[in-house]
């Protein structure tokens, strides 16, 4: 009985095994077909290109005039993450310091934004921007991104507040430290770590959010991901390698910038934090 459970064990664990391996081997295989089409001159039934050229990473650059896109992408991305940040980090400290009635109910809204699908609010949401005159503007696409970008802010920094010992906030003020020496010299160089990883994953996430930018955004205020879009199902006859090159483009962009996240913080901590606090 003992051998038959430990075989079912084994069994169960290579099931599990086998197919994440496969999962990753067929993600790593899609983005090797995309880069490899995107360096081809043509590729067409065999295992490999005819031949090599980066002519359409310059074709696409200007064909689908990724200067001003990436311009506008990045106004959009740093707008979003320095307002989510700012208005982030104050509700995430009242949070974190205050108590009072109705707070988890208040903790629970912010949390609707990051658990219902973005169009079950976005398409309501995008109707009242367009009535207020704001669609297609780059003010709307700000607007629309701090929805779900605010409460993420809001929601990381909340264990990171809780992480400092009230003690120290009073030891400052009976030493004559007002609210802004407060902030400058004791919690800013205590919350920098956490506020840094906070808004690089809101950078991350509004360079690739779709839904909510694509409801909104008109021809000037199209972000990276949204121009992609468009370049693959917009009428006209488009080469497939120049469309490959840009989503190179973009998988970089957000990669980068994903890489440089994950330098400032380890999700699991965040997981750990947040289980700690439910124990108590």
């Amino acid at each position: 009985m003992i051998r038959d459970q430990g075989l079912t064990s084994k069994i169960w664990r290579f099931a599990v095994w086998a197919v994440a391996a496969l999962f990753i081997l067929n993600l790593l295989a899609v983005i090797a077909v995309v880069i490899i089409n995107s360096f081809s001159t043509r590729w067409l039934g065999t295992w490999l290109p005819a031949g090599w050229t980066t002519r359409w990473y310059f074709s696409a650059w200007k064909e689908f005039q990724l200067s001003s896109v990436v311009l506008v992408t990045f106004q959009i991305v740093f707008t979003v993450t320095v307002i989510s940040g700012l208005l982030g980090v104050m509700t995430a400290y009242a949070l974190a310091r205050r108590d009072f009635a109705g707070k988890k109910l208040i903790v629970l809204l912010f949390l609707l934004p990051l658990l219902i699908p973005p169009l079950t609010y976005g398409i309501p949401l995008a109707t009242v921007l367009y009535q207020l005159g704001l669609g297609g503007t780059f003010w709307g696409v700000v607007l629309i991104n701090l929805v779900p970008s605010f409460p993420f802010v809001v929601l990381v920094m909340i264990p990171f507040i809780e992480q400092i010992d009230p003690r120290i906030e009073a030891a400052a003020r009976v030493f004559g430290a007002g609210t802004t020496s407060l902030f400058i010299r004791i919690l800013l160089p205590l919350l920098l770590p956490g506020m840094l990883a906070a808004l690089l994953l809101v950078l991350v996430r509004t360079i690739a959010m779709f839904e909510l930018t694509f409801l909104i955004a008109g021809p000037t205020t199209q972000t990276l991901v949204v121009s992609l879009y468009y370049a693959v199902f917009a009428s006209g006859v488009r080469a497939a390698q120049s469309i490959d090159a840009m989503a190179v483009i973009y998988m970089i962009t957000t990669l980068f910038w994903l890489i440089i996240a994950l330098q400032f913080v380890n999700p699991t901590q965040i997981v750990a934090r947040a289980k700690q606090q439910s124990s108590h």
